[in-house]
């Protein structure tokens, strides 16, 4: 799976991966559910560390060709009011926001800037395609769309409050336990009066490894360029680690390191899921 997020990345990464990597073994005519624990942390730029808790449940429904998503959210944020999650740090003019108004719990004095808000984040929903698989589904090609509603409230700076959507590309390639996988992506960010936002590309590229029938190992790197005046790329490192306890059930955790202000500084997560 892809962050597009990340977003949030997560926003995010509820089941971290690459899409094209689990298109290659997923089976089709299957609904599954999720759900997970997302933690980061991060300056992003800023003077004040910004705490990120996310609690995300998605919803997929998978026939031969076609993926559906649906990831609704719970976030509990702490720390810089300019800070947005799956954003980073902009230029918020909220009078509203988090730490400036009854947007969230107001911090002590001589910190009028930071402040803690938790509540419903942005809902997310995808449908991917596959344009071409080989016959021993070694090799794959999938284009994903998707919208990002502008669920989370902006008055506690835990979104822009606008809508976003995007394209993307993906691509996987099988050799013995190996599978290396990448994709390019755009979104178009929606902007309000109090945070105006750029549209931007983001690409990923990483590699997996069968350790057993029932566990796999990967990694993968994930850039996305500058999105607001204020602010900075994305550059992280994912690491992961899927078990399959049988053919219904799986669990998935994962690491993140960040490399630009763009980023967390780190972040670590993991999520259950359950097909049926």
């Amino acid at each position: 799976m892809h962050n597009p997020h990340h977003w949030m990345i997560v926003g995010g990464l509820l089941l971290i991966g690459a899409p094209a990597a689990h298109a290659a073994t997923a089976s089709g005519g299957q609904f599954s559910l999720a759900a997970g624990a997302d933690y980061s942390s991060g300056k992003y730029g800023t003077d004040t560390t910004t705490d990120i808790w996310s609690l995300p449940v998605t919803a997929a429904y998978q026939t031969d060709r076609w993926t559906f998503k649906l990831t609704v959210p719970y976030i509990n944020i702490s720390g810089a009011g300019n800070v947005i999650p799956g954003v980073g740090k902009v230029n918020n003019g909220n009078p509203n926001g988090r730490g400036r108004g009854n947007g969230g719990v107001i911090p002590a004095p001589g910190s009028a800037a930071s402040g803690s808000a938790s509540g419903l984040g942005d809902i997310t929903a995808s449908a991917g395609y596959e344009l071409f698989g080989s016959a021993d589904r070694t090799f794959g090609l999938d284009l994903t769309g998707k919208v990002k509603f502008g669920t989370a409230d902006e008055n506690k700076g835990l979104g822009t409050g606008k809508n976003d959507y995007g394209l993307s590309l993906d691509t996987y390639k099988v050799s013995g336990n190996w599978t290396a996988f990448g994709g390019v992506g755009w979104m178009k960010y929606g902007s309000s009066q109090y945070i105006q936002l750029k549209n931007g590309f983001n690409a990923n590229i990483g590699a997996a490894y069968k350790l057993s029938p029932s566990d796999d190992v990967g990694a993968y790197y994930y850039y996305r360029e500058r999105i607001a005046d204020t602010g900075a790329p994305q550059s992280e490192v994912t690491a992961y680690w899927n078990h399959k306890f049988n053919e219904s059930l799986r669990l998935q955790t994962y690491a993140l390191a960040g490399f630009a202000n763009g980023s967390p500084d780190y972040g670590v997560g993991a999520s259950l899921k359950y097909s049926f």
